[in-house]
């Protein structure tokens, strides 16, 4: 196994000495899981991993029709790279009406299915420990996923070390994961207005439009689903102009209409991640 000194990386910088708390807090866990979605959160929770475990990690994927065109090769991609074992868990989310109904508590029970699935494997795979890749920065947002991980007693390493997403991001940069600066990826049933029903048919919907304007340069966008087949896009501010541009907004309206939406809407605040939480009152949820 590696040593934390083996690291190529100068030991007297703070990024230095948080790393080394991320890799001695991993050690501590003897064996570990890491839910693992192939972002740059999971995925330096993965590396840490591999780093401080070797054999005694492994990285976990959930895949099912939420999961974005190409996120799963990517994960596979990234595992092989940071040389993690990995194991694919086909989850089955969609058979919970609980989920399927899309209330703002939809999280709490796709992560219940995730981890239940992962503890139900854990003597399969030979650990004992199962970790995530929350941050210190998601304990002031709503997520009620973090709500199932504590009833199932899943760790949050980088949470644990106080660290946020930019340190984060700066540690996968030192460790030269190619994801570093990859925009976060939520699973598509985050861009379904609360109350709407989550459907694989809307999902792939979703993820086509997504499809089409990333293939137009157009990078951190949304489609968001809202009540009769209308897509809210959401870009940055500064990509307004190109996406009205003549050319390029009839090639949207085309694509988006093919593939089912009645009613195709620009919201003219921006990209704004996780923007339909702004609806929730979070005091008026009971998980517990």
């Amino acid at each position: 196994m590696k040593r934390f000194t083996d690291l190529h990386t100068d030991d007297s910088s703070e990024l230095d000495d948080q790393r080394d708390a991320l890799l001695q807090v991993m050690q501590s866990y003897g064996s570990c899981a890491v839910a693992f979605s192939g972002g740059v959160d999971s995925a330096v929770v993965a590396k840490a991993a591999q780093w401080s475990l070797g054999d005694r990690a492994v990285a976990v994927t959930g895949t099912s029709d939420s999961l974005a065109e190409g996120e799963l090769d990517g994960a596979r991609d990234l595992a092989e790279r940071i040389g993690i074992r990995h194991v694919v868990l086909e989850t089955g989310e969609f058979a919970d009406p609980q989920y399927t109904r899309n209330h703002a508590d939809r999280c709490f029970y796709c992560k219940t299915e995730l981890y239940s699935q992962m503890a139900g494997h854990l003597t399969e795979w030979g650990v004992d420990v199962l970790c995530n890749g929350a941050n210190a920065d998601d304990l002031h947002d709503y997520r009620p996923g973090m709500i199932a991980a504590e009833q199932h007693h899943v760790r949050s390493p980088l949470s644990e070390c106080g660290l946020g997403k930019e340190t984060v991001r700066q540690l996968a940069l030192s460790w030269e994961l190619p994801i570093w600066d990859k925009p976060a990826m939520p699973c598509l049933s985050s861009r379904v207005a609360y109350g709407e029903e989550v459907t694989p048919a809307r999902l792939k919907m979703i993820d086509a439009a997504e499809q089409l304007l990333r293939s137009l340069n157009l990078i951190n966008v949304r489609v968001r689903y809202h009540t009769g087949d209308m897509a809210r896009i959401e870009v940055p501010l500064e990509m307004l102009s190109r996406i009205v541009d003549d050319e390029v907004r009839a090639r949207i309206l085309a694509t988006f209409k093919d593939l089912g939406f009645r009613y195709i809407t620009l919201d003219m605040e921006g990209f704004r991640s996780g923007n339909l939480n702004q609806l929730v009152s979070i005091d008026g949820l009971d998980l517990e």
